[in-house]
This record gives C-alpha cells, structure tokens and sequence, in this order.
C-alpha cells in the first residue's frame, strides 16, 4: 500500500485541482444531506399535517416559549442545599465543608443548555417568520410544490458538481499517470541490455499497460468517490449526531467488526489481485512470442500446439479472474448487511423511545424531551443517505487495492537498480585514438555459466577487426563490452587506457557506431531513420551519409516518396538488405572513432552484402572498425583476424598467416 501512497503523493502538485475537487465534494455534500433534510422533516411535519410554513413556524414559536418559561421556573424553584460532613467534628470549623449535590449541579447545566438552544431556535424561527410569511405558499398543496421545487434545484445543481468532480477527478488522475509513465519509460529505457534478453518485454509492456491503467483507476477513485462518498456520510451523520447523538452512538456499535472484516478481505484481494497481473504479463508474452514467429508457426503447421499453450494460460488468467470476483461479489453483501444491523438497531431504539414518549432506554439518558415522529423519521433517512455511499464505497474496494497491487507491479521496476551505472565521480572520457584492450576478461550471465574467459586482446586505433567463430562462441559477448551492454564479471576493458567503467556511460557510446544482425529500424521516414544517428545532422549530411552506405540509389529509384517515404514497423516495407544498407547510413552518419558490426550481413542477399562490403572499404579508415562474421567475404577488409571457440580466443592473424598455419580456419575458409 505504501507504493500507492507514493503514487498518491505525485498528486499533491496540482493543487488548484485538488482544492477544486474539495469544492465540489463540499458543495455535493452538503446539497446530498440538505436534500434529505429538505424532503423528510417538513413533508413529515408540516405537509402531512395539512400546515404551511407559516403555520409551523407559528407553532414552533409558542411551543418553544412554553418550553423556555417552564425550564426558566424550574431553575429558579431550584437552591442549593447545604450540607455537613458527618464525618468530621462539627467543631472543628475547618472539617465543615459547604457540599453541593453533584446531581442537581448537573441537572442545573442541562437545564441552562437547553434554555440557551432553545433562545437561539426561537431567535431563527421569529426571524423566519416574515420571510415565510412573504415568499412561501399558503396552502398545504403549494407548500409540497414549493418543497418539490427546492428539492430539484439542489438536485440540478449537485449534479453539476458531480459532473464538475468527475472531471477534475479524471485530470488528476490521467495528468499523474503521464508523469508516472515518463518517469517509468525514463528509468527503463536506461536499464541494462540484458535486462530484457533475461525478463522479455511482454512482463514490461505489461506493466506500462495493464498496471498503470488500474493505478490510474485507483488514483481516479481517491479523488472522485473515495473523496466524494465519505463527505455524504460526514454530512448525514452529523445532522443525525444534532437530532440524537446517543441514538447514533449505538448504531455505530458495529462499526469496529465491520472493519476487521474488510481489512481482511482487503488482504486477500490485493494477494489475488497481484497473482493475477503476473499472469496477464504472461499472457502479454504468450502473444508477442507466437506473433513474432507467426511465419514458422504457419510453416511447421503448429497452429494447435500454439492454440494449447494460449489456452493454458488464457485458463490461469480466468481463474485468478474468478477468484478476485468472488473476494468482489463479498464486498457489497458484507457492507450491505452490517448497515442493515446499524440501522435495524437504530431503528429498535428509536421506535421505542417514540412509541413510549421516553427520553432514557434502558436507563441511559437519550434525549432532554421526547423524540416526535418526523425527526424519528428524518434520524432514519439520515442513517439511510449514510449507507448509500458506504455501499458505493464497497463498489470500489477491489479497485482500491488492484490499484495498490499495481503500484507494487510499476514501482518495483522504477526502484530497480541498474546493473550498468555510471560511476559516482566519471573521468573525463578521452575520444578514442589509440587503442582498445581487454584485460584478462571473463564474463558469465546470471545462470554462472562462463561466456568469455580470460580473454587478453590489443586492438590498435584504426584497426579492422573481424572475429569469427560458430554460435555460442562468445564473439557478440565480447563486443557488448566495449559500449558498455555488459560489464565483465573479471578483468577490465580500456580505451586508450581509460577504463571504461570509470566513465559516463553516454561519453563512450557516443563515439560508438552499431550495426546489428537484424537492423531495428522505426516506423518513420527514411530520413528520421538515418537521422537518429545524428539528431541534429542536416538533411544534405544525412543524404550523404546514405550514399556512402550506397542506399541513396534505392531510396530515390525504388521508394514512393524517396527519403520521406514512410517505411513501417521494424521497416517492413524494406527488403533485408535495404535495411541494412539503411542501418549503415546511420551509424555513418554519427561518424563515430569506433565501428561495430554484429554479423551486419549475415541474413542479406550477396549483391546487398558486396554493396554493404564496397561502403566499408571506404569508411573504416580514420576509425577502429570490429566485425563480426560467420562468412568470410569481408575478408579482405581485415587487417587482423580473431578466431573464438568456447569463450576463447585460439588464434589471431592475418588471412594469409592464418591459411598458412591454422588447419580449422583453412577448413572454414574452404
């Protein structure tokens, strides 16, 4: 619950929001209890007794100064009476002690309450008196008109409040969200790399969606009827608590059960509730993996086992769906049947101070007078316009605490540590022109099985590096350490005898180009594809960069509308080598001192490939330029060769040295 209040906290910066919620809470309040008051009491009183305002008022005025003069000479009929102590000396002047009796001390302080009250009824009614005369009907039936009238203009008007409060509730909520989601989007979007080849994505995707929708629904419920509803209640019980405190007292007796029963239900909800999300991820991931393989789905005609899998899981989510509805459907019965008791023993008491004109039950003191019939009645509406909101209160409880739930969900992720972080005081990051190594590294993932060991290599500024090796080898482990992907797990890598790990992080990838074996383009223009390179590059840069990834010639000839031709998700309107030739223009373009290709041309046709090879004879020189391969076309790019096995590097050479004396490359070469 505490992440909740966190998100909760978030909203305390709206603050003219906030105080216009309040505003229209107030007003929704005080209109929801006038309402009541406004129908039950004179319709009771004053309509079914054929009366008008007037006449009431009329009548109130002299039953009031009856009531004043009778308690006025019964206070003055009453003196205190002076007692001995019988057992002090009486003697003894200093053990005789004037006592006065403590009954009719507080007899006299009732007396003078309810002399005081009924002075300032009287001042209201005598100064209601003209205006009712002057402006109220005359009549019975007008007077039913003129109340039915009152009632639907304080209805009228609560209902803008209500629409008002929604709104602004829904503000507060949604302009939170935003903040939260940036705020989500910024600490993941800095995660580690392997963050996401460990978790997947469909859990992440999850919980910017599905969480973050239900923390907005329980945001929006705090300030719209959490808010709301419980000010109803406050306002009705205290016009009740005015008319019988002590009636009201015992009708709250239940009160303390009520509330342990549903903080425990509030409990097992919230468990139920967070099960339930993890599943939902889960099923976020079931889909995402059979649609991105949809094409061998089709072609090994696994349809069916896929539908299994979906359904299994689909089947998980439908349970733990179930079982929150069952904790749900417990919520409004359990509310509903503790405000019956509450208002059923309300109603016992009630009944039986007005049936038998007393003011005591069972010897506790209740009322100063009898209790009549329409107040009787109002105390019962009252109790009534209390459980209204109580029962809409209930109506949300699963919200509340699915929201809490997901506050668990998406703080938890924006609590995270990264594993790659920037170092408390960074060095200044030298631009790279002398050379890159790696010091004695080794490298395993969480599971401990060791990806790289020991490795020691020395790569000198302007070098072209290309390493080969079988899948698994360690090649694309071994580059991810230089822009900083993963951190060894022993050992260091320097460049230029800098450690990398003592600088910022961006520092060091900005001076790295990338490409990867399937490029990642975005839905977007050619242009902005090539320009997220270079953000601030100018259109002719950008172009030129193309051309040196010989791209221009297909964008201009082959593409719509040229560079501003919309290429779609992951740049499916391309062909394989378009997008990479693509790919290459951007890291072209950002000109970095330091090339990465991870098996850039592995999945590309041979004329795209010899046209990728054809840019890069051009522009690895002036920069250190690392490929990694499993063809050996690119060849005669490299000015060293790596060869990798089982994390380890078992030779390095030129092609020529190598052909000469390594009998596994003269195999692979063949």
């Amino acid at each position: 619950m505490s992440n909740f209040w966190r998100a909760v906290l978030r909203t305390f910066k709206f603050r003219l929001l906030i105080f216009s919620s309040v505003v229209c809470v107030l007003m929704i309040g005080i209109l929801w209890g006038g309402n009541i008051g406004a129908v039950v009491y004179p319709v009771t009183e004053i309509c079914l007794n054929k009366r008008t305002f007037t006449s009431w008022l009329k009548e109130r005025i002299t039953k009031n100064e009856q009531r004043i003069n009778e308690l006025q000479n019964k206070s003055k009929q009453h003196n205190p009476i002076e007692t001995k102590n019988p057992n002090t000396d009486s003697d003894n002047p200093n053990n005789n002690v004037a006592l006065i009796d403590a009954k009719k001390i507080t007899s006299d302080s009732n007396v003078e309450l309810e002399i005081s009250v009924l002075i300032w009824w009287q001042k209201f009614y005598t100064q209601a008196l003209p205006i009712a005369e002057k402006y109220t009907p005359r009549t019975p039936f007008g007077t039913v008109v003129f109340l039915i009238v009152i009632v639907l203009v304080g209805t009228v008007i609560k209902i803008f409040f209500i629409v008002c409060h929604g709104i602004i509730s829904a503000r507060i909520a949604q302009h939170t969200a935003l903040e939260i989601r940036e705020k989500l989007f910024n600490k993941v979007i800095n995660y580690d790399v392997s963050y996401f080849s460990q978790s997947g994505i469909a859990d992440t995707m999850s919980r910017f969606t599905n969480d973050l929708n239900i923390l907005t629904g329980g945001i929006n419920a705090i300030y719209g009827k959490i808010l709301r509803e419980p000010f109803k209640m406050i306002v009705c019980l205290v016009i009740a608590a005015y008319l019988c405190w002590q009636l009201l007292l015992i009708t709250m007796l239940l009160v303390p059960l009520a509330f342990v029963a549903i903080r425990w239900l509030a409990k097992s909800i919230k468990r139920v509730v967070q099960r339930s999300m993890e599943e939902i991820a889960l099923l976020y991931g079931r889909l995402e993996e059979t649609f991105r393989s949809i094409k061998i789905v089709q072609a090994f005609v696994q349809e069916s086992l896929e539908l299994t899998k979906f359904s299994k899981t689909n089947q998980a989510c439908c349970e733990k769906a179930i079982k929150i509805a069952k904790y749900e459907s417990l919520a409004s019965p359990m509310t509903e049947l503790f405000g019956i008791l509450m208002i059923s023993m309300g109603i016992v008491v009630g009944a039986y101070l007005v049936m038998s004109e007393r003011t005591a039950f069972l010897g506790i003191p209740m009322l100063s007078t009898p209790m009549d019939t329409g107040s009787l009645i109002m105390f019962f509406a009252l109790l009534a316009g209390a459980a209204d909101p109580a029962r809409r209160l209930s109506d949300i409880f699963t919200q509340f605490q699915s929201a809490a739930a997901a506050a668990d969900r998406i703080y938890s992720m924006i609590d995270r540590l990264p594993q790659i972080s920037d170092p408390e005081s960074p060095e200044h990051c030298k631009i790279h022109h002398q050379s890159i190594k790696f010091d004695n590294v080794q490298f395993s993932y969480k599971n401990d099985r060791i990806v790289l060991k020991n490795i020691s290599l020395e790569i000198k500024f302007g070098e072209c590096i290309v390493i080969i090796g079988a899948s698994g080898s360690g090649k694309s482990s071994l580059i991810n350490l230089i822009p900083r992907f993963n951190d060894p797990t022993n050992g260091r890598v320097l460049i230029d005898d800098q450690v990398i790990a003592n600088v910022r992080r961006n520092d060091l990838r900005n001076q790295i180009g990338l490409v990867t074996q399937e490029p990642m383009l975005f839905n977007d223009t050619v242009m902005n594809n090539i320009r997220y390179g270079d953000s601030n590059a100018s259109r002719e840069n950008a172009i030129e960069a193309a051309k040196k990834a010989n791209a221009h010639e297909f964008i201009i000839n082959e593409l719509t509308d040229g560079y501003d031709t919309i290429i779609g998700h992951a740049g499916g309107q391309l062909s394989g080598g378009q997008r990479q030739r693509i790919a290459l223009a951007r890291a072209i373009l950002k000109n970095p001192s330091i090339l990465l290709l991870d098996e850039a041309t592995s999945q590309i046709d041979i004329q795209s490939e010899r046209m990728i090879h054809d840019a890069l004879k051009e522009f690895k020189h002036g920069r250190t330029t690392i490929i990694i391969t499993h063809r050996l076309a690119t060849i005669d790019l490299a000015d060293r060769i790596i060869m990798m096995e089982d994390g380890q590097i078992i030779a390095t050479g030129t092609h020529e040295s190598l052909l000469k004396n390594n009998p596994t490359y003269m195999s692979l070469y063949q």
